[in-house]
């Protein structure tokens, strides 16, 4: 851990580089925000083609937001899109899984889970996330 580092800049190093262009990152926990405005959020990154990070995507207590987002995402994204799922990042424990979107609910995601879900120029290249910068030199 380094004070003033967002988690989702270790989370995008162990995935490769799906950070190098545009992103959101969403909390999907509805503890301080309502369910309404991170539907929202999802919604307008989804449409925006930002790739998407989500903080706190399942827990016992909601156990359905991962699956709501996810349905939001499908609207806009393509079954293959690529996601990273980071669990217990730089932590004992630590998993690392790229998968497409559509199966994004057969991994055990918790609290300790931080996802990327990629735009549409996202690919994966030799198990490694990238996003390129959207420009050509």
């Amino acid at each position: 851990m380094i004070p003033g580092v967002s988690a989702v800049n270790s989370v995008a190093s162990l995935l490769g580089a799906p950070l190098m262009h545009d992103f959101a990152v969403i909390s999907l926990s509805d503890h301080l925000t309502s369910w309404g405005t991170i539907e929202k959020r999802v919604e307008m990154a989804a449409r925006a083609d930002f790739v998407i990070a989500f903080y706190n995507p399942k827990s016992q207590e909601r156990e359905n937001n991962l699956a709501r987002a996810v349905e939001i995402l499908l609207r806009y994204r393509g079954p293959h899109t690529p996601v990273g799922i980071v669990k217990n990042a730089t932590r004992k424990g630590e998993i690392i899984v790229i998968t497409e979107l559509s199966d994004v609910l057969r991994h055990d995601v918790n609290m300790s889970s931080t996802l990327i879900i990629g735009n549409e120029c996202t690919f994966v290249d030799d198990g490694k996330m990238v996003t390129p910068r959207g420009y050509v030199l």
